[in-house]
């Protein structure tokens, strides 16, 4: 099974670390994805860019609003997600610990199982 460990936190925080902060967070997470790459469980990894750069396609009653920026209503932004093909969600969760350990602050990971879709595979 495939799982989406979503990475959340105070963007500010963050964006306030130094250049040698940041580089001593992106080496312990690169652990961490290391040790699940060779596992063969690592897939697409993601750094999203501040919620600044975001656009937000809101749903209404009408036509659908395109806004600039995230409106997310929470004090956390979403960072960036790992995916990763654990057995269970155990190991998800064990996942997901190794990379909060590396990653200092507040925060949350949120963990999802993942539905591919594929439109090549389906019946015609």
């Amino acid at each position: 099974m495939l799982y989406a460990i979503l990475c959340y936190n105070d963007e500010n925080a963050v964006g306030a670390w130094s250049a040698e902060e940041d580089a001593i967070v992106m080496r312990d997470l690169a652990a961490v994805q290391e040790k699940l790459a060779k596992a063969g469980k690592l897939g697409p990894v993601a750094r999203l860019l501040p919620t600044t750069s975001a656009t937000t396609l809101r749903k209404g009653a009408g036509e659908p609003l395109v806004i600039d920026g995230p409106f997310a209503e929470t004090k956390e932004q979403f960072l960036g997600f790992f995916v990763v093909d654990c057995m269970s969600l155990e190991e998800a969760i064990d996942a997901a610990r190794d990379l909060a350990r590396a990653n200092p602050g507040m925060g949350s990971y949120e963990i999802r199982p993942i539905a591919l879709y594929k439109p090549s595979e389906l019946p015609t």
